[in-house]
């Protein structure tokens, strides 16, 4: 195999088309990929288009080998993070390469020598390119294709990030949840009391007051969250992120929990789409324009037997009440009805001990492991 490697640092929109585009040398023969639509992925890295890069700085490079893509990265500092961590810190993140130490130490040194050039101290990832979007390296639960929005690459990863002097920071977890088994008499009869004796009330997204209700949740989600790493959404991030996702959500599946009126959590679960566009099979290059996606949506609806609850928070004070289990019971009586049988919780950080518990309750399954790694750039 030539050794004529270079590393090219990237900036025009056809070299970061190319930089997409690698995606299929990587995993056009993986039964379990999903292709992704080129259009959504050029949409998150272009840095006039994406609100997250209004306060962060970004860095981007392609691995090439006899003109052939073999890998890529990106470093990342996002200074809001900084601000409210109080951290020096970058991230590495839309990393891929080839089976080859010698192309991931390469793509490593570059997107490290820079994050030390702005005197970061730490770097952390993989965050592609936050914590608010596809975060962490799946480690564990290799078996099947990832639900939407939930990254996926392959299992020696972790030993190419490993060899370039990454250990672990904390660990993700995805629980997969079964009607057989996730509502229980004794669930229900517990979520029963808990809103009488609470004055617990769930109810759906009100779409006629849509902006309304994603300020709601702007709120919520901004002072539930308190995981390791946790930066708040600008207004301007929330409004980008609405706008997709209000192209395939379910309103009944957009649950609200409110005590005497007040909302205090609330829960959001999305048809897991990724099911449409799976195959199974090799996927050609560029098979994944708009037309098709849409096309795939609208004749394997059918197929999505499940949701992904993406995000369920409560206001602090008022956790240890049940409002977590209620949304998860709720989600998933009000997901049977719409005839999905399963859903996954994802991701839950292993240190969220209520979210843990939530989910074991409802019996899942923790069946997948992401990873988000650190090293020290001194």
């Amino acid at each position: 195999m030539s050794e004529d490697l270079t590393i090219r640092q990237i900036s025009s929109k056809a070299e970061k088309r190319r930089f997409v585009r690698m995606l299929w040398d990587i995993y056009s023969n993986d039964p379990n990929w999903v292709p992704p639509l080129e259009m959504d992925r050029m949409k998150l890295i272009d840095e006039k288009k994406n609100p997250f890069y209004s306060h962060a700085e970004t860095r981007w490079w392609l691995a090439e080998r006899d003109g052939k893509p073999v890998g890529r990265i990106a470093a990342i500092i996002n200074h809001n993070y900084n601000e409210v961590q109080n951290e020096r810190a970058g991230f590495f993140g839309f990393f891929e390469s080839i089976n080859d130490p010698h192309v991931a130490r390469s793509l490593f040194q570059n997107a490290e020598r820079w994050m030390r050039e702005q005197g970061m101290k730490v770097a952390y990832g993989p965050a592609s390119p936050s914590s608010n979007d596809e975060y962490g390296l799946l480690i564990e639960g290799f078996d099947r294709p990832p639900v939407f929005l939930m990254t996926y690459n392959p299992p020696y990863y972790a030993a190419l990030i490993e060899q370039n002097g990454f250990v672990k920071d904390h660990d993700l977890f995805a629980y997969l949840l079964s009607q057989e088994t996730a509502r229980s008499e004794k669930l229900a009869r517990v979520s029963k009391a808990l809103a009488e004796r609470g004055n617990i009330v769930i109810r759906p997204i009100n779409t006629k007051r849509f902006d309304e209700e994603v300020e709601r949740i702007k709120q919520i989600y901004n002072r539930a969250w308190e995981n390791r790493g946790f930066v708040p959404f600008t207004d301007a991030e929330m409004d980008f992120l609405a706008k997709d996702l209000k192209q395939i959500y379910d309103p009944e599946l957009v649950l609200f929990a409110e005590v005497e009126g007040k909302t205090v959590g609330f829960a959001l679960s999305l048809p897991d789409v990724n099911q449409s566009f799976h195959s199974g099979s090799p996927i050609p290059r560029g098979a994944m324009n708009l037309p098709v996606a849409i096309w795939k949506l609208l004749t394997k609806k059918k197929k999505i037997d499940t949701v992904r609850i993406l995000v369920l928070g409560v206001l602090k004070e008022y956790r240890n009440r049940g409002v977590d289990a209620m949304l998860y019971s709720e989600t998933m009586k009000t997901a049977k009805r719409k005839g999905y049988e399963y859903g996954e919780a994802s991701w839950v950080q292993e240190s969220n001990m209520p979210m843990n518990r939530a989910a074991e309750m409802m019996n899942g399954i923790k069946y997948k492991t992401y990873r988000v790694y650190r090293k020290n750039l001194n």
